[in-house]
């Protein structure tokens, strides 16, 4: 028990940490470029910001929450999402101050009590970007070329971007009615969670995924035909920016996202090949948040893009690079006499800025060679008890097999203009 992780998390190893290194190089160039910068947040936040920011109606609320009393007898919860922690920052630290519109983007650990399985972990990681203090539709088509562009920018093909509004407090009530009367006499035919849903947030229903809920949910009303105007336009002016951005969409009036904070635009992005999780982005609008949370009115847009997913992607389309691991040297010690000068000229190539390790087991010296190649090491340093009294070193080129002796004050100089040019 002890030697295996809790169910739904998984270890990132040396030999793939380079995949996540090179995901997240081209999270933080492409934030760079849109001008946004990145936030760190606790993973832990009051239970109370998650209810009011997610929605207890919400899934994420009900079933899936990390949630506990610590020692203080306060309700503490592992963040699920960070968007309303990065809102709950941007309160605290007044990042509203700074400029009329705070870009941020995070990347991190989340935490769902959910079905473990492919690109689906109780601990899993995302990629999220918010823009807070905006309303103009070319806000949310940026936000949204942002999460497209990060995953072409991956090589990744085969995407899909799903559009939709989800209205505003003014015209979703509206909705919420002709909802409830398509579904009234269907109830018998739904889950228990969506009956539940019927009266506190119909639109839900539409988001279920029983195969039985999702037949008695088709032909249900169109959110697009009760927008209010100012929902419309911004609609229409979102899809008008991004069509002249080249942005292909589809229209997609059944989306409408899991968490109950979106207001106006949401949408997703899908990549087929990974099936019935297919999501890899989404995201929108969600003007109400900061409100809620305890701020003034502010308007705000922002996406999450599910890591493991993209790897998962990645991997399917044979995309993820190559990662080997090299040393420049290697200090190949032979008896007891010749450690402590092997200690310190590895001590020194390392300040000089080499990467650079030995054998710490007092292996023989064709164990230690071995070890040397295994670590890719260009050169190794051979050092023994002859060495040590000439003040030398046996320098041997692992690619060409080529060695010589050289004097140990000159074998840094030599390896900084072999490696580094």
């Amino acid at each position: 028990m002890l030697t295996n992780g809790p169910r739904g998390t998984k270890d990132i190893l040396p030999d793939t940490i380079g995949q996540w290194l090179y995901v997240e190089q081209k999270v933080r160039e492409l934030c760079g470029r849109y001008g946004y910068k990145e936030i760190r947040t606790p993973i832990f936040e009051h239970t109370e910001l998650f209810l009011r920011g997610i929605g207890e109606t919400t899934d994420v609320v009900e079933k899936e929450m990390y949630t506990f009393n610590d020692r203080g007898g306060r309700s503490i919860t592992l963040r699920p999402e960070n968007t309303a922690a990065a809102v709950r920052a941007y309160l605290q630290n007044k990042l509203y101050a700074d400029a009329e519109l705070t870009k941020l983007f995070y990347i991190g650990s989340m935490f769902r009590y959910d079905r473990p399985q492919a690109g689906r972990l109780r601990e899993f990681h995302q990629f999220g970007v918010e823009a807070l203090g905006g309303d103009h539709p070319a806000i949310d088509a940026e936000i949204i070329m942002l999460a497209v562009n990060f995953l072409k920018s991956l090589g990744l093909q085969e995407l899909e971007l799903s559009l939709n509004s989800v209205g505003c407090p003014d015209c979703r009530p509206i909705y919420r009615k002709r909802l409830q009367e398509f579904f009234a006499d269907k109830l018998d035919g739904l889950c228990t969670d969506c009956r539940s849903r019927y009266d506190r947030n119909p639109m839900r229903i539409l988001d279920c995924k029983v195969d039985g809920c999702k037949k008695l949910s088709v032909g249900a009303p169109e959110i697009t035909d009760c927008l209010c105007d100012d929902c419309r336009d911004h609609f229409e002016k979102v899809q008008a920016l991004l069509t002249s951005a080249g942005v292909s969409f589809k229209l997609d009036p059944r989306l409408v996202r899991g968490l109950d904070y979106y207001t106006k635009t949401a949408f997703e992005v899908q990549y087929a090949p990974l099936g019935a999780q297919s999501a890899v982005a989404g995201g929108g609008r969600y003007d109400g948040l900061i409100e809620e949370i305890g701020g003034k009115p502010t308007s705000a847009v922002g996406f999450a893009v599910g890591l493991e997913r993209v790897l998962l992607a990645l991997e399917k389309q044979s995309l993820l690079p190559m990662h080997t691991d090299s040393m420049d040297a290697f200090v190949v010690v032979l008896g007891e006499e010749a450690q402590p000068t092997a200690f310190r000229l590895l001590a020194e190539l390392r300040a000089a800025g080499l990467s650079a390790s030995m054998d710490f087991a007092g292996r023989s010296m064709k164990a230690q060679m071995k070890q040397a190649n295994k670590a890719n090491a260009h050169f190794a340093l051979i050092l023994g008890e002859d060495e040590v009294r000439e003040s030398a070193v046996m320098l041997k080129d692992m690619q060409t097999s080529e060695q010589h002796k050289i004097a140990i004050d000159e074998v840094i100089k030599k390896l900084c203009a072999e490696v580094k040019g």
